[in-house]
């Protein structure tokens, strides 16, 4: 029942938020207020019926260096995609025509904002978590995940292929971030990193969602597997390529640190004794 109410409170912000969002897409900075909105919101929200439903102080959204954690993750998802987008220009398939629309990365940072905090907070901050607890961080990684990319197959220009490749380097690289680092700030900073780079900067379709009017005014072309096609540099090799590695970095991490949660093994009570009275 606390995962109902949870994942509920949750979702209730981050559907009115989004819906804000969209509607105000036409003015970059209402986006980029409703966006970040958005984001404090459900983060208040998500504090609040988690102390309310568990009785425990939320560690996994801790002040105390919450600042330097988001950096740490914002650099770390910048820098993914951008060795992405360079891997890809070379082999030609990334093409900058010319300087692109700076209201537009302020529309999107805003949108992004709201996108990686409510899906970390719904994704890794609930059911990774929970989840981990009875199945354990591999099964809880490998559930999750795939639940994660199967969600972008709503995505205007989804692909079966599309969704595979967010699941990989995507759902098992966030739910690796948290559980290497038991906070929901890495992830965080990492997915906004990551898809602001995309969309915001490079110009690029962000998990099938259409053409961005980022920084920078790009193209990609080439076979779906070097460019991802419609969906976006997403669904390229090199993306999965480098999602991959990083997960096996972060489980490594997460191993290295104890981090790691075992299946909890179902108890069998032994059946108690009769007594006879003579």
């Amino acid at each position: 029942m606390r995962v109902v109410k949870q994942l509920l409170a949750v979702v209730a912000v981050s559907l009115v938020g989004s819906w804000a969002v969209v509607a105000a897409q036409d003015n970059a900075w209402l986006s980029l207020i409703l966006g970040v909105a958005t984001a404090a919101a459900a983060i208040m929200v998500y504090g609040w019926v988690v102390r309310r439903t568990e009785g425990r102080e939320v560690t996994e959204l801790a002040r105390d260096g919450a600042a330097a954690r988001l950096h740490r993750g914002v650099l770390i998802g910048f820098a993914m995609f951008a060795a992405v987008i360079v891997n890809i220009a070379l082999m030609g398939g990334y093409h900058v025509h010319g300087i692109g629309s700076v209201s537009g990365a302020v529309g999107i940072f805003g949108l992004m904002a709201a996108a990686a905090v409510t899906e970390e907070l719904m994704f890794r901050g609930l059911l990774f978590r929970l989840v981990e607890e009875r199945l354990g961080t591999w099964l809880s990684l490998l559930l999750t995940g795939v639940l994660f990319g199967l969600m972008h197959l709503l995505n205007p220009d989804a692909s079966l292929w599309g969704a595979t490749a967010i699941a990989i380097e995507a759902g098992f690289m966030l739910a690796a971030a948290y559980a290497a680092t038991r906070n929901l700030w890495v992830p965080i900073g990492l997915h906004f990193g990551w898809n602001f780079a995309a969309g915001g900067v490079f110009g690029v379709v962000v998990s099938g969602n259409g053409e961005s009017a980022g920084l920078l005014d790009a193209t990609t072309s080439g076979s779906t597997l070097l460019s991802g096609g419609d969906f976006g540099p997403e669904g390229s090799l090199y993306t999965v390529a480098a999602g991959a590695a990083l997960t096996v970095v972060f489980l490594w991490l997460a191993h290295r640190r104890g981090h790691i949660v075992r299946r909890r093994r179902r108890t069998v009570e032994a059946p108690a004794e009769s007594v006879t009275v003579s």
